[in-house]
């Protein structure tokens, strides 16, 4: 059987993943450091410039705003949820952090999502394309911040069982939200309808076998800044789209496009249901343990808080669902690698063909330069899939 890598390619790939071995072992004890920082020693100070700010603001065009009459229902409809001024403080509170954060983690994210990637030849990006990327995530990231902070801090501030009001919607919304899928991943790459021909029917033909209803192929042009493969399936019921990536169609022959297909596939015929019902329940649980965190903060007037619902606790509340997703890291990692076993399997049985299922894996590994057998430790952290080394020994066990 012919080997995975040459030794030569293995080193490489071995020295690729070093400094993103390094990075996962340190990761953790940097942000316990800077949590303990913004807590022990940034708060107040952050807190009197957010304030200052706001004000400085309010006074420079607070007048005009309140009289437009698009804007004037904006702060309108702000001053009712927040309940009195100080809005405009929390956001910039927050958003004064998230900046902060991200500037102090710019260096290591240029290296390892731009130097290194490039180093290794696994990215087509420009700095202008990297610059763009990132900046339209910073957009992202910074509304869905302020929706959190309007929404949480604004609702602890006023309502009793805020936790329970918002609690019911979001996990509501969760049941529901992978509908969208297909529609965010565009906001980041352009998508086709892939061509009529051979493999659009061949693909039709798989997922009429599989007994699984789509909408469309779709090609997913991520090679103007990647050179990785990829698959996937995107939405539920009538938006479920089957996206493969520009450069899978460039690397693959179909049949192994057929395999990775049948692979995704798998997750699809998941039980998906009580993994949803599960992570909703989960948010109702964790915005319980935030209000108490919110009234013990006021309870014991930490950073000059008097009430329930101070932004001052972000910080705080950042810290505990670090600190929760951390130590649920390995076990979603076990049941992830056994999703994957699964959909392995699924596909193999689903395309009769193990000759090309072995293919593609190998490719995959190779185009995207996957440490076929990663550390333990790295696994038993929460890694999703199981090693390649693993997933191709199944296959080529009878």
């Amino acid at each position: 059987m012919e080997p995975l890598f040459t030794p030569e390619q293995l080193a490489e790939i071995h020295a690729y993943h070093q400094p993103y071995y390094i990075r996962a072992a340190v990761e953790p004890w940097v942000r316990l450091a800077l949590s303990a920082l913004l807590l022990g020693v940034l708060v107040r100070p952050v807190y009197r410039g957010a304030t200052a700010a706001a004000a400085a603001l309010e006074r420079r065009f607070g007048a005009g705003l309140r009289k437009a009459p698009v804007s004037r229902a904006f702060f309108s409809a702000m001053d009712r949820l927040w309940g009195e001024s100080g809005w405009g403080t929390a956001i910039l509170f927050a958003l004064f952090i998230d900046v902060a954060t991200q500037l102090l983690y710019a260096p290591a994210n240029v290296y390892f999502y731009y130097v290194l990637e490039h180093r290794y030849g696994m990215s087509n990006d420009t700095p202008a394309g990297f610059a763009w990327t990132w900046f339209k995530g910073g957009v992202v990231g910074a509304i869905a911040l302020t929706a959190l902070v309007v929404g949480l801090y604004g609702l602890a501030r006023r309502v009793r069982r805020w936790w329970l009001v918002l609690g019911v919607p979001v996990a509501l919304l969760m049941l529901v939200a992978s509908a969208l899928d297909p529609y965010r991943a565009r906001l980041y790459f352009d998508q086709s309808p892939l061509p009529e021909g051979p493999l659009r029917a061949r693909i039709t033909a798989l997922m009429r076998k599989a007994d699984i209803t789509f909408s469309d192929v779709m090609v997913e042009k991520t090679s103007v800044t990647s050179k990785r493969i990829q698959a996937y399936f995107a939405g539920q019921g009538p938006t479920r789209t089957i996206v493969l990536n520009d450069v899978i169609l460039q690397e693959f022959a179909e049949d192994e496009v057929l395999a990775a297909v049948a692979h995704e596939a798998g997750h699809v015929n998941e039980p998906r249901w009580p993994g949803r019902i599960a992570s909703s329940l989960a948010v109702m649980a964790l915005l319980l343990l935030i209000d108490g965190l919110l009234r013990l903060s006021a309870r014991r007037g930490w950073w000059g808080i008097q009430r329930p619902g101070d932004i001052r606790t972000l910080p705080l509340v950042s810290l505990v669902v670090f600190l929760l997703i951390s130590f649920a890291a390995p076990v979603s990692g076990v049941l992830s690698r056994e999703r994957e076993r699964e959909a392995d399997r699924y596909g193999l049985k689903l395309t009769g063909d193990p000759g090309a299922f072995r293919r593609m894996l190998v490719k995959a590994a190779r185009v995207n330069k996957m440490d076929p057998e990663p550390p333990r430790w790295l696994v038993l952290k929460g890694m999703s899939h199981p090693p390649m080394g693993e997933r191709i020994a199944a296959v080529d066990t009878p």
